[in-house]
């Protein structure tokens, strides 16, 4: 340890040991870093909740002759249908 170090430890022992335990709170400091903090999730969720009434989400139709159950079974065939509806091999 450096001479400043053990400078300021003797100095900062005795003030630590005048503070009760039981009664050290967190202060204003505290409160404001909080209260920012609860401020920032509350404008985030009302930011997030804006943007999620604008989304407009439609799921495309099915075929009509095709039952949702048969998608699924599609996959163990070997077949799949790519993102632009080409059919591809396993």
């Amino acid at each position: 340890m450096s001479a400043t170090s053990t400078l300021a430890m003797t100095h900062l022992v005795p003030l630590a040991k005048d503070l009760d335990e039981n009664k050290v709170t967190p202060g204003v400091l505290g409160f404001i870093v909080f209260a920012v903090i609860g401020a920032a999730v509350w404008l985030l969720m009302k930011s997030m909740n804006k943007h999620m009434k604008r989304v407009n989400f439609e799921e495309a139709p099915g075929e009509p002759g095709k039952a949702p159950a048969a998608a699924s079974t599609e996959g163990a065939k070997g077949t799949a249908k790519g993102a632009k509806g080409e059919e591809r091999t396993a």
